[in-house]
């Protein structure tokens, strides 16, 4: 793999200071570098301040203040802004709560080297969650597959939140239009990159539930993603396959 080409995992936090330390040393330990960058959307447990300290110490960290809590949706675009403005070439999602593990990165990158879009997925060839609630699981099953039958997405687990993209990937979309802002926002960028005819590839990773902090799901966000299904279906003229394949990036 060529480690000169700029690489990145974005990780938005609400009240994770319990977590952000040892994410940062995980990162740092990474046989590829990485750089972090941490979107905190002024948590009042004080997770951008403690950020702000790590990242005196640490040259890869960076940090992005947001004046409230207004969605992962936006926060992630924000960060992917900040990433393309400074062009990287692969730019990685995660959870701060280490339900993604930060070593599972590395393979993720390496099969990005020669497609547009890496999906970490919990369900390809079984169910790999550890310590969810059977309801939670439920949940999140049925919303793949409902998502699938919907949208024509061939995906195992479209509404994940570990994925690597290609700067190319991101670059086509406008972000400043992304409509979704929970959880569907996971299923709409995917869907505006599959649409394309661009190359979105699954990696099995292991999910394994937060042991600090708190979720961050609610019906609210539940229901966004119901809808917002339709949204793109019909956004996209209810096609539900590609609109053409996309030559293959060149491998970098």
């Amino acid at each position: 793999m060529d480690k000169s080409a700029k690489t990145i995992v974005i990780i938005p936090t609400y009240n994770e200071c319990e977590n952000i330390p040892q994410m940062v040393e995980a990162v740092g330990a990474l046989s590829l570098p990485f750089d972090l960058l941490i979107v905190d959307d002024n948590s009042p447990d004080g997770t951008g301040e403690l950020a702000d300290q790590l990242a005196l110490t640490h040259p890869f960290v960076h940090v992005l203040h947001r004046s409230e809590k207004n969605g992962l949706g936006r926060a992630y675009c924000e960060g992917f802004k900040w990433a393309l403005d400074r062009g990287y070439e692969y730019i990685c999602q995660m959870d701060a709560d280490f339900s993604h593990d930060p070593a599972d990165l590395i393979k993720l990158v390496e099969i990005a080297r020669n497609c547009d879009l890496v999906l970490g997925t919990r369900y390809k060839g079984g169910i790999r969650v550890i310590n969810w609630p059977l309801n939670r699981l439920i949940l999140s099953v049925g919303a793949a597959r409902y998502v699938r039958i919907v949208t024509g997405m061939p995906f195992t687990d479209p509404t994940g939140g570990f994925k690597c993209f290609r700067n190319r990937a991101l670059s086509s979309i406008k972000l400043d239009q992304v409509r979704s802002n929970g959880y569907s926002f996971q299923i709409e960028l995917t869907h505006k990159i599959w649409t394309q005819g661009m190359d979105v590839r699954e990696y099995p990773i292991i999910f394994t539930d937060r042991q600090t902090g708190t979720s961050k799901m609610s019906l609210h966000i539940v229901f966004e993603a119901v809808h917002r299904v339709w949204g793109l279906l019909f956004g996209n003229r209810f096609r539900r396959s590609p609109l053409k394949r996309a030559a293959k990036p060149p491998v970098i």
